[in-house]
């Protein structure tokens, strides 16, 4: 998978080298550390996580983590197996009800060309093989199916802000985003970390509004016999995935499927992930990584997406969802490199349709 391109200086902002390359290999309390090669975070603490860290101008958040150190890391896990982490979409599938709805329409197709005499293909004597072609017109959510939330697809207070404390009145126009927007997010290659918290429960898929919180998370890690690294992608599974491929493999099968998505990480597990463990970004095979209802509130007010307020706004850290887990833990592959690059399109306040790969 190529990651292509070179980033513009406008995405560099605020990236460089990591510090403090280099530690051994070791084991804790029979839990194993892919670290014989750990990558020191430079502003995350233990305890805080990031938070607005990197000045006043940054659209990275916690991805200014990202290093040529932290690729190489990841890469060592890879021996070979490819795994393909997007789910498939089509214009009937599962989508959280404030997205639009998706149509994908044939916009020229071999018979209407020659039917309505369309002058491209018409003209016998410029194409005597009759030559056609087919194209698609999409009209699509930037949220729906395998995605990366960007920083801007959130907001909390009065006037709303965005992480960074970027304002929705500055930056959301009336043709996407100005600041924020998924192209800011550049290609991802990092370390990542399954957690297969629907095998260790022994309820697959987890049940509706099945809340994950930090003794879950660490049970499953313990009986994984994985610990996570600090910049590690965590990828939480709850079998929602393996609801979705079932039928025709689209998600189609809504009944099906609304249950189990609602299940997903509390808050308290959630900063667990990143403020004591130091998760580099989150996501799940779910629409939207949190349990709902939410089971636990911001401390200063409620949400409701509380995760969602604390990730994205508050941490600057992104989030996947509709991940394609099912390969992996089939596998019981806990540990392995993940690779991303969000589609560019400009003011989308989230990369749709995507589709990573796990290397292991």
């Amino acid at each position: 998978m190529d990651a292509g391109g070179t980033l513009s200086r406008r995405r560099l902002i605020g990236q460089g080298a990591l510090l403090g390359v280099g530690a051994a290999a070791a084991l804790d309390g029979g839990v194993a550390h892919a670290a014989d090669d750990a990558v020191r975070p430079r502003k995350w603490r233990k305890g805080k996580g990031w938070g607005w860290v990197w000045g006043a101008d940054d659209e990275l958040g916690a991805l200014n983590e990202l290093s040529p150190e932290l690729a190489r890391k990841a890469l060592k896990l890879a021996k070979g197996r490819v795994y393909d982490l997007g789910m498939e979409y089509d214009r009937r599938s599962y989508k959280f009800a404030g997205h639009a709805a998706g149509e994908i329409v044939t916009y020229r197709s071999p018979q209407g060309l020659f039917l309505q005499k369309d002058p491209t293909v018409a003209d016998p004597r410029g194409n005597s093989t009759r030559t056609a072609y087919a194209s698609c017109l999409n009209s699509i959510s930037d949220n729906v199916a395998t995605q990366i939330d960007g920083l801007g697809h959130i907001y909390e207070g009065d006037p709303p802000h965005a992480y960074n404390g970027f304002k929705a009145s500055d930056i959301v126009g009336d043709y996407g985003l100005l600041k924020l927007d998924v192209t800011t997010i550049p290609p991802i290659v990092a370390p990542a970390t399954l957690i297969d918290v629907a095998r260790h429960v022994g309820r697959d898929p987890l049940p509706k509004s099945y809340a994950i919180g930090p003794s879950l998370l660490q049970a499953a890690l313990r009986r994984q016999g994985v610990d996570i690294d600090p910049l590690d992608v965590v990828l939480i599974r709850t079998g929602t995935g393996a609801v979705w491929l079932r039928g025709d493999g689209v998600g189609a099968n809504h009944d099906e499927i609304a249950g189990p998505d609602s299940a997903g990480l509390s808050l308290s597990g959630a900063r667990w992930l990143i403020e004591e463990k130091g998760a580099l970004m989150l996501g799940s095979d779910t629409s939207g990584i949190e349990v709902l209802p939410p089971s636990e509130q911001l401390p200063d007010g409620t949400s409701f997406n509380p995760v969602h307020v604390f990730t994205i706004v508050r941490q600057g850290v992104h989030i996947l969802e509709y991940q394609n887990l099912e390969a992996l833990a089939r596998d019981k592959v806990y540990k392995f490199a993940y690779v991303l690059s969000p589609n560019k399109i400009r003011g989308n306040v989230a990369g749709t349709v995507q589709r990573p790969v796990g290397l292991a």
